[in-house]
């Protein structure tokens, strides 16, 4: 096991070259199975997610070299339509794998995937959509055993319009007979890239990015040499981190409209904000002013995994914010650490009330999860004293190198093993 040990009080200068998505590269890593031909994603994040999904992809016969920071994938020889249990536990965009793998051998098999503890997350959407492209699934003994002879395109309706199904049922529907038409589909960006990757691959995908996705069944699709999208998640992450700590930094890599919604905020919480294709800038001194409200909602809303960062933020902002969790039930397990830092939040439910107070106070704490990590992270920055971070195994999911790169921007962080 390991923490980080950080010193709080720094302010935060200098420029960072952002990550690709970790959103993004997972979708695009299961859609390289439906090749025979070989894909290179290019600039893979060291994170533990990533790697779980690339053994995954060995599990089913796939041939994995890394180069560098690239890896190329040979699916040629893949022939297990089974998802091993013990990775899908570890990983929940294991579920992507169920369109791809459907695609590639007409039957999936996969044990209900895990992740971080942030809600229930149900996969009803997912197999509704796939039952309307003709499959077949029985649920029993905690697997989901999925066959189809024939898939066959159609109109899908989404209740709600999540990322995963949307993008689970676009790689189910790329080698489809005929034409499915997905409606109140997901907007987030990372759609968008798995429609650009799909279509280098020779698919016919479009829409993505709006309310209708249309893809048109091919017969075969190739190789790719793909460079993923910036990870948007991970910059907010750091921009955050400016705004609380005072300071400039410039992100790269991540174009301000894929943040709009959190740049939108921190303008309110008075930070100094400049845009310019991929390149976003943020000054502050900061004594930031809190908002009313925010709330949690499916793209181009704010985004739920920069929640935890923003309540940090907010619990060092001079008055009062309600932040509205819409879519993960559990997403405020960060609060009573924060509280061990004497944060003033109360949480009912899906809403939590901050009250900005003066100063936090360094402690010892526990990351529970992905994003909550980052958030407590950002708490001992601007916390007085030392701050410990235990459970790295979360963060370590998401963000490549965190420790590292708040140390090119000036912060006391260390990570030790224990």
């Amino acid at each position: 096991m390991e923490k980080l040990v950080i010193n709080g009080g720094r302010r935060l200068y200098g420029s960072l070259e952002i990550q690709r998505a970790k959103n993004a590269v997972l979708p695009l890593l299961a859609a390289s199975v439906m090749t025979d031909e070989r894909v290179r994603l290019r600039n893979l994040p060291k994170i533990s997610d990533v790697e779980n999904m690339l053994h995954i992809l060995r599990e089913l016969g796939c041939r994995i070299t890394r180069e560098g920071c690239d890896a190329v994938i040979d699916s040629s020889n893949a022939a297990s339509h089974e998802i091993p249990a013990v990775m899908t536990k570890e990983i929940r965009s294991s579920i992507f794998m169920l369109g791809s793998v459907l695609t590639r051998f007409h039957r999936a098999k996969i044990s209900y995937p895990g992740g971080c503890d942030i809600g229930i997350r149900p996969i009803d959407l997912h197999l509704s959509g796939l039952k309307k492209l003709g499959v077949q699934i029985v649920e029993e003994n905690g697997y989901i055993d999925c066959r189809v002879e024939r898939l066959t395109g159609a109109e899908v309706v989404l209740d709600f319009p999540s990322v995963g199904a949307t993008e689970n049922i676009m790689l189910a529907a790329v080698k489809a007979e005929g034409r499915t038409i997905l409606r109140n589909a997901a907007k987030e960006p990372e759609i968008v890239d798995l429609q650009n990757f799909l279509n280098r691959m020779g698919a016919r995908v479009q829409g993505a990015g709006t309310a209708d996705v249309v893809i048109d069944g091919v017969e075969v699709l190739r190789g790719v040499d793909y460079v993923p999208m910036g990870d948007r998640i991970e910059a907010g992450t750091f921009l955050i981190a400016a705004a609380v700590c005072g300071g400039e930094i410039e992100t790269h890599g991540v174009a301000a409209e894929n943040l709009a919604a959190l740049l939108h905020k921190l303008r309110e919480n008075g930070c100094k904000i400049h845009t310019k294709n991929d390149t976003i800038y943020l000054s502050s001194n900061g004594r930031l002013k809190s908002v009313d409200v925010v709330d949690t909602s499916p793209f181009p809303g704010f985004p739920t995994d920069l929640q935890a960062q923003y309540a940090t933020l907010s619990a060092l902002s001079k008055g009062t914010t309600l932040v509205v969790e819409n879519l993960f039930e559990t997403r405020f397990k960060y609060a009573g650490e924060l509280r061990r830092m004497g944060a003033d939040i109360t949480v009912r439910g899906r809403t939590a009330v901050i009250r900005g107070v003066a100063a936090l106070r360094g402690a010892s704490i526990t990351a529970g999860d992905l994003r909550g990590g980052a958030a407590l992270a950002i708490a001992g920055l601007a916390a007085q004293g030392t701050t410990e971070v235990l459970d790295l195994s979360h963060v370590d999911r998401g963000y490549d190198g965190l420790e590292r790169k708040l140390r090119l921007l000036g912060a006391s962080v260390r990570r030790i093993k224990i």
